[in-house]
């Protein structure tokens, strides 16, 4: 009779049940190291994005005041060039004020019947070099060309004649003075200017021993 093979039986494994605890538990607590790990970050985002705000909003202030600065020096600086233009000939007019004065004075004297023309002359004399002077002091030069080489930059020919005197092309006389503004011409010469031949050389010396 032949040996009756026997089935296998099959065991069951079962885990312990601290075990399953165990994972469980440890499981739990990454999940909950997670959470906590993505509530820092959202944490740290909120704080990176207030302080971003913060710093936008100061920024905004600061580009505020900066467009306010900007506006009061431009308006500071329109109202200065609008003083200067209007008050541009003061110190010039404080300077003809004396002149004018003189002028007045001297009007008042020709009036009278005793009036001696050489102190007359004299007081005219005294008004003109201070107006001369006047002039000066704010960069008003005249130009006064006699004898000179003629310079059409500064210099107007109204007209010429023949000189055999001189160089051609040379002043004679000045019919009107020029003024120059800073270097700047404001009005040229009116001149009368020389042509024709140059001026005539020296005669030879004879020698009377010869």
């Amino acid at each position: 009779m032949a040996n009756e093979e026997k089935a296998p039986v099959e065991e069951s494994i079962e885990q312990p049940e601290s075990t399953v605890e165990v994972e469980l538990e440890t499981a739990a607590e990454v999940e909950a190291q997670q959470q906590s790990e993505q509530d820092q970050g959202a944490e740290q985002l909120q704080q990176e994005l207030e302080q971003a705000q913060q710093a936008l909003a100061e920024a905004q202030e600061q580009v505020l005041r900066a467009q306010a600065d900007v506006q009061n020096m431009r308006r500071r600086a329109e109202q200065d060039v609008a003083k200067a233009r209007k008050f541009a000939l003061e110190k010039f007019a404080e300077e003809l004020l004396p002149v004018v004065d003189n002028l007045e004075r001297g009007i008042e004297s020709s009036q009278n019947d005793q009036a001696d023309v050489a102190t007359l002359r004299e007081g005219v004399e005294m008004t003109l070099s201070m107006f001369v002077n006047a002039l000066k002091k704010f960069n008003l030069e005249p130009v006064d060309p006699q004898g000179e080489p003629f310079d059409p930059q500064q210099h107007q020919a109204m007209s010429m004649v023949e000189n055999d005197n001189v160089e051609p092309n040379t002043v004679l006389h000045v019919m009107q003075k020029g003024y120059l503004l800073n270097g700047r011409l404001v009005r040229p010469a009116m001149v009368m200017v020389s042509k024709g031949g140059t001026k005539k050389p020296d005669a030879p010396k004879i020698d009377e021993q010869a």
